[in-house]
Formats: C-alpha cells, sequence, structure tokens
C-alpha cells in the first residue's frame, strides 16, 4: 500500500528529534561534515508540516559520503543516492511510516543549500505566507492522500515562486548587514580620530559610533530602495 501524505499541526518535539538525529548524523560523517541544518516545513515553529524531519548536513566533500552507507543504513536510512538532484546524496527513513529525510550537499554547492535556508528563513518571518502555505499542502494532501507525484505536482508552481522571493529576501537581509557592518567599523575609527583630537576617548566613540550607525543605515536604505525599483 502506498504510503498516506498527512499534514499535521506543528509538533514541539520535531525540534527535538532533529537535534536527537543530527548527532547521529555527525558522528557518521567526521570531519567532512561542516554543518547540519533542520529544513523544510518542520523547522518552522508553529507551521503545519508533515510529520518528516528534514535534515540538511553540509560537507566538505560530497565524494567521501558513499562511503558511510552502510552506517546511514544501520540507522535505518534507505540510500538513494542523488534522488533527481545533481550533487546531493539522499536518505530517507521510516518506509511507508516515513520519519527523516536527509539531503546532503557538499559546501560548494551553495546554490542549493541556500535555497533551501532562504525558504525556511523566510517562513519563519513572515507568518502569512508559512499560514498560505500550509493551506496549500493540507488541500493537497486531502485531494491527494495516496498520490506522492500528484501533491508534489500540486505545489510545485507555488514552491518556485516561494523560493524566488525567499532568495530575494534573503539578500535584502544580507545587504541590511553589511551595511550595518561597514558603519560600525567606520564608526569606531573616526570616533577614535575624534577622541583623539578632543582627549575625551568615551565622547568621541559615542560620537564616532553614532554617526557611523546612521552612515550605515543610510547607506542600506539605499541599497534596499535600488533593488524595490530594479525588480
Amino acid at each position: 500500500m502506498a504510503r498516506k501524505i498527512e499534514v499535521v499541526d506543528y509538533r514541539p518535539e520535531w525540534a527535538d528529534m532533529f537535534q536527537s538525529e543530527s548527532k547521529k548524523i555527525r558522528s557518521i560523517l567526521g570531519k567532512n561534515c561542516k554543518a547540519v541544518y533542520h529544513i523544510g516545513s518542520t523547522s518552522v515553529k508553529g507551521m503545519p508540516a508533515k510529520p518528516i524531519i528534514d535534515i540538511m548536513p553540509v560537507v566538505r566533500d560530497i565524494s567521501l559520503v558513499d562511503a558511510h552507507n552502510k552506517e546511514f543504513e544501520a540507522l535505518g536510512y534507505e540510500c538513494r543516492g542523488e534522488f533527481g538532484i545533481p550533487g546531493r546524496r539522499f536518505y530517507a527513513k521510516g518506509g511507508d511510516n516515513r520519519t527523516h529525510h536527509i539531503h546532503i550537499f557538499e559546501l560548494s554547492n551553495q546554490t542549493d543549500i541556500q535555497r533551501h535556508l532562504a525558504v525556511r528563513d523566510y517562513l519563519a518571518a513572515h507568518p502569512d505566507k508559512a499560514e498560505e502555505y500550509s493551506s496549500l499542502k493540507k488541500k493537497l494532501a486531502a485531494e491527494f492522500p495516496y498520490d506522492n507525484d500528484g501533491y508534489c505536482n500540486g505545489k510545485d508552481e507555488y514552491m518556485k515562486e516561494l523560493e524566488q522571493k525567499a532568495l530575494q529576501w534573503q539578500e535584502v537581509q544580507n545587504r541590511s548587514g553589511t551595511g550595518l557592518s561597514l558603519g560600525l567599523c567606520f564608526g569606531c575609527a573616526l570616533g577614535i580620530s575624534f577622541g583623539s583630537l578632543s582627549g575625551n576617548t568615551g565622547m568621541g566613540l559615542s560620537l564616532g559610533l553614532c554617526f557611523g550607525l546612521t552612515a550605515g543605515l543610510i547607506y542600506d536604505s539605499i541599497k534596499n530602495s535600488d533593488s524595490s525599483t530594479s525588480s
């Protein structure tokens, strides 16, 4: 019998399930493992999801991963190779009662890594979009309870649009952080100069930081405005 597709309300234990499994994954991958991320809908607090924990380990060398297949099998995983995404190693646990998915990418594959992280962070920062996506998944799960292809096809276009919005949002967040960082560095340097000239280091740093932060915020505002205009 085909695996039933269910979308359930958020469960707090999903975070603990991720933490527990990530320790086992790190143990298997060893020094090749750079990071392990909780991705997918179960990673977004309060969001309904299929009760399957999606885990994304990032490794230094993807070619070394296949040598650990027996160890993953011992944990109950089925090793499926790239499974449709070049450069990925995909593992599924639980059979028809699926509990975990592992998506391993190499650190150099920032395209796939960043799109997963961008969608996760975008949904966490936009509860209205998380609710909208959840409603679509619930509708599709009711319409295709035993048809995974029908379920996935039904949200394919939505996911493509969501990924693009998430990546654009992530780019704006990254630019904002850059402006503030530059402003702080500039403000510190300016503040030291003010302090030396005035003989009051504390006042000089305060004035310099205020000026630097203001400049950083203005820089971010201009860059974000240019991005909105061009898009």
